[in-house]
């Protein structure tokens, strides 16, 4: 990475709809930014954490779940959302090109719809039955970590698309933006197993890794590889297996 602070202010920029003051960033900041999604990540379940811990106050456990998820789905623009919403709408298509044709589409389709509905209820479910400081640690270590998710399948996969919004990583991941997403995803487990407990954290990551394999047999093999809507699908069901695997363990 030639420029680490610019890939950085590169993946807040497309992760997030949380301005920032004007910066001139280039193709290869893009690039590199998927280095950085997890720790982009972290920071989205810090304003999400924050706002649980409001809702807390306000009303309890239920209201903090919702005030917690609503405050990640502003602060991204639900932008993972929509690519999962796009994901399941596109598993009524035969073949791999009316699929695509399906998930470009902007309406959201009845798959989708119900795909997001179940989702954000199981978010909102697992959180609220989540202890109070298990909930505020799950929330910024899921969200670095399924973010390390996404990366994964850049990694290990290929773009589908000859165009599309994940254009900038159309080319896989370099190593150095590979090692520190890596890195930042696991020390975002470590350092929440200091108050999840090891097993639970642990037990976080198993679920995640569930997540992140069930949606790719949503894609893989129909695509050939992965969309933008396919990251976005796999973060927020690598992110819902977290949280209800932590459920399950505790």
């Amino acid at each position: 990475m030639k420029r680490p602070f610019a890939a950085a202010l590169a993946a807040w920029v497309f992760l997030t709809r949380l301005p920032l003051p004007t910066v001139q960033l280039n193709e290869s900041d893009f690039e590199a930014a998927p280095g950085f999604y997890p720790l982009v990540g972290v920071l989205i379940g810090v304003i999400g954490a924050a706002a649980f811990a409001l809702g807390w106050a306000i009303g309890g456990a239920f209201i903090a779940a919702i005030f917690g998820t609503a405050a990640t789905l502003l602060a991204t623009g639900a932008f993972h959302e929509d690519g999962l919403a796009d994901l399941f709408d596109g598993q009524g298509a035969t073949t791999s090109e009316r699929m695509m044709e399906i998930m470009r589409d902007s309406r959201l389709g009845t798959f989708g719809a119900a795909a997001l509905f179940i989702v954000l209820l199981l978010k909102i479910a697992a959180l609220a039955q989540l202890p109070f400081m298990v909930a505020l640690t799950a929330l910024p270590v899921a969200h670095g970590a399924s973010r390390l998710s996404a990366v994964i399948v850049i990694a290990t996969s290929r773009y589908a698309r000859a165009e599309g919004i994940a254009k900038p990583v159309a080319k896989g991941i370099g190593a150095a933006p590979l090692v520190v997403a890596t890195l930042t995803g696991i020390a975002a487990v470590a350092v929440g197993a200091i108050i999840l407990g090891l097993g639970a954290a642990l037990c976080g990551v198993a679920g995640l890794a569930i997540g992140h394999a069930a949606t790719r047999l949503l894609f893989d093999r129909k695509l050939g590889g992965y969309t933008g809507d396919c990251l976005g699908a796999v973060q927020q069901i690598s992110e819902v297996g977290f949280y209800l695997a932590v459920l399950a363990w505790l």
